[in-house]
């Protein structure tokens, strides 16, 4: 397989750099396009491993390796000219597994990146994610995360969100959700489904989702919006 590696950094130069001596090696470098919402990226591209500058336009590499956390453990190395003791114990207490001082020797970075997607991913693979108006759906731990808040959800609950931000903008129908529900190896009829989608979106509305799945009448439900 092929390990995508999330790049982090400003630098154009250095992002094109790193992404042909990666290419060498079979990993995948995927410079960031919009370092005001690293997440969006992430969530899209799925990396097996991020590489995090610290100075950085908007947030700081401390912000979005903080937001990366709430919804990945995928491991994170921190590459930044700020190499001071202060600084690496501030990434590692973040949640960063290295640290490497810019400038740096490319070889020494490329072996330590393999180095750790061979203990990260020799016996597991990443659970994916699934975004939705800057929500963040936790596969593995069928948890939601939106901004500062973590919503825990019931089986049912995740399997509906589950069904329906895998069929974002289009209308699944109340059968389909049923369907999902079954797996759950829970009896399921209309009534229950009104009843799960109704407590879903009161969670929903208690972090600030409102509106987040719309009912289309006699079709089934929806999720609609800026994605």
């Amino acid at each position: 397989m092929t390990y995508r590696i999330l790049i982090v950094e400003d630098d154009e130069g250095i992002s094109q750099a790193l992404c042909a001596q990666m290419a060498q090696w079979g990993l995948r470098g995927e410079p960031v396009g919009d370092l005001s919402d690293v997440m969006a990226d992430f969530v899209r591209i799925q990396p097996h491993l991020v590489l995090m500058d610290i100075s950085l336009p908007f947030m700081n590499g401390y912000h979005w390796c903080g937001e990366i956390r709430k919804v990945s453990s995928v491991p994170v190395i921190f590459i930044s000219s700020a190499g001071d003791n202060m600084n690496i114990i501030m990434a590692v207490n973040m949640g960063a597994d290295d640290f490497v001082v810019k400038p740096f020797d490319a070889n020494v970075l490329i072996a330590k990146i393999r180095a750790l997607l061979r203990r990260s991913y020799d016996y597991s693979e990443s659970a994916p994610l699934l975004e939705h108006r800057g929500a963040v759906l936790s596969t593995g731990e069928a948890v939601l995360v939106f901004g500062d808040q973590r919503l825990e959800l019931t089986k049912n609950e995740y399997r509906i969100l589950l069904t329906l931000m895998q069929n974002k903008g289009k209308t699944v129908s109340r059968e389909k959700l049923m369907e999902a529900l079954w797996q759950t190896d829970s009896f399921v009829d209309e009534n229950t489904l009104t009843v799960n989608v109704g407590r879903l979106r009161k969670k929903l509305d208690g972090i600030g989702l409102s509106d987040f799945i719309t009912t289309k009448f006699g079709l089934g439900y929806c999720l609609e919006g800026v994605s």
